[in-house]
């Protein structure tokens, strides 16, 4: 194992990122790219050296924090070893894609690493991006197609992390698996949710390259259960293929309900987001949704809120201002979030690093407009927490001056119009696609993996979902698996 007493002897360190006034110009990473396997600002000798502080506990409660089951304390120190074939080998032994993770996970093994006692973990997710990104630059990332066939036929509907991993999974198992991703090109979220600053989109399609060459076919333009003259009715999916996974993600966006919501310039945050992102990748120059010069309020102050933050910032906004209802956390764990629990504590992230204003413990209470229909100020109020329940404070009333909203307060569940409704599948009181302990919905040979049956979650949940739920779909189709199953329907995080 790793040196027993790096933790001692070295400080938590993670790479610097570009100077804000540089990177608001563009929309390339955060972060410095690595240039042929090395980087100057943040050489592999440093990466050696954070993997060094893992600490060889007797109980890796990072196991824990990682609904994938990743191998951390073996790769950490395979990589302070300097032997990068190896290491790469461990962690795509329990994750498919662990450079989307290392890039947009916001890492609960951090959370629950031992080292975070006393609030300087292991610097885990960095220690994941650098693995595979180096395996990728040597050349250790190639096909693997399956040696035998099954003659199996799986459709995967929805090309998010979930599906992916589902329908990678399944075709190195040996069966013929079909991706139908409704936009124009694969990915889901990752695609058109995710910006291009934080996660590059080449980074997604040399993994998908890797998926092809193992024979996974994608299908887009097609909307499954659609009623476009291209789309594929759900009669026609159960006919074609043996069995169906859906991985369509929870889209519905929760909205929010007030007087003054029909005004113009008040839109959900994926109605803006995939115009940012084809914005950063050339393929629109004025979106039909744009910040600039204008004053904008983000109603949400989770992931989303922040991608539309830094989404703003680089289209020119004249100002971003951020809302949450729940009261500013803490700087340090409070009682009742202990260790190894995910810490909820006041973070500033790279897109609050660019600029903008929080505003903690406020409620909208109405949108105002002009005479011509359009949005011109918020009308807030401050909250307070009784019994439970937010309590408007009287007397705090104020106008927040506002041209254009986005609602980013998170989504209710799966769309049920055309495919959900098709298929004749149960949805639970949640709003998800309800399914059995082996992830198989109430029409058999029907799976459900990631945010449409288990909820808004996190990428590593969606992943783990994924996997679990081919080996299931695996076992089905022919009446036993090889593949893992890291979680079942049910599992939650730590808390």
């Amino acid at each position: 194992m790793a040196d027993a007493t790096g933790f001692l002897k070295f400080d938590r360190e993670l790479p610097p990122r570009r100077p804000v006034d540089i990177r608001i110009m563009d929309w390339k990473d955060v972060y410095l790219t690595r240039d042929g396997g090395e980087d100057e600002v943040y050489p592999v000798s440093a990466v050696r050296t954070q993997a060094a502080r893992c600490m060889d506990c007797g109980i890796p409660f990072c196991h824990h924090g990682c609904p994938l089951g990743n191998l951390i304390p073996e790769w950490n120190d395979l990589a302070r070893r300097d032997d990068w074939t190896e290491a790469i080998e461990r962690l795509h032994a329990t994750n498919n894609f662990p450079e989307f993770t290392g890039k947009l996970c916001p890492a609960p093994c951090e959370g629950s690493c031992v080292l975070n006692l006393q609030e300087s973990p292991v610097a885990i997710k960095q220690i994941e991006w650098e693995i595979i990104d180096r395996a990728f630059v040597d050349g250790n990332v190639q096909p693997q197609p399956a040696q035998e066939r099954t003659g199996k036929k799986v459709a995967v509907v929805g090309s998010g992390p979930s599906g992916l991993a589902a329908a990678q999974q399944l075709t190195r198992a040996g069966h013929d698996v079909t991706v139908y991703e409704r936009a124009d090109r694969i990915g889901g979220l990752l695609r058109y949710g995710i910006p291009e600053f934080k996660m590059e989109k080449a980074v997604l399609d040399r993994r998908l390259d890797q998926m092809r060459a193992e024979g996974t076919r994608f299908v887009t333009g097609v909307e499954v259960g659609g009623s476009a003259d291209d789309d594929l009715s759900t009669e026609a999916l159960r006919a074609e293929y043996d069995a169906v996974v859906l991985a369509g993600g929870a889209t519905i966006g929760r909205d929010l309900a007030v007087p003054g919501r029909e005004l113009a310039g008040i839109h959900l945050a994926m109605e803006y987001l995939p115009f940012g992102n084809r914005q950063a990748l050339g393929e629109l120059d004025d979106p039909p949704i744009n910040a600039h010069g204008k004053h904008v309020v983000i109603i949400g102050g989770g992931d989303t809120g922040a991608d539309c933050l830094v989404t703003a910032h680089r289209q020119g906004a004249a100002s971003v201002t951020q809302l949450e209802i729940m009261p500013t956390p803490p700087d340090r764990r409070a009682t009742d979030n202990p260790w190894p629990t995910y810490p909820m504590i006041m973070r500033v992230s790279s897109a609050h690093e660019e600029g903008g204003e929080r505003l903690y413990s406020v409620n909208t209470e109405k949108f105002l407009g002009d005479d011509d229909g359009n949005l011109r100020a918020l009308l807030l109020h401050e909250v307070e927490r009784v019994d439970g329940r937010f309590q408007k404070v009287e007397g705090t009333e104020r106008e927040l001056r506002a041209d254009l909203v986005f609602l980013a307060m998170g989504f209710t569940g799966a769309q049920r119009t055309g495919l959900i409704d098709e298929l004749g599948v149960e949805v639970d009181g949640r709003g998800n696609v309800a399914r059995d302990a082996t992830f198989m919905s109430t029409v058999p040979g029907v799976f459900v993996a990631g945010d449409m049956g288990r909820g808004q979650s996190l990428i590593v949940w969606a992943i783990s979902e994924g996997r679990s739920a081919a080996a299931a779909a695996d076992t089905w189709l022919t009446g036993s698996t090889m593949l893992p199953s890291p979680v079942v329907p049910t599992s939650v995080a730590l808390r």
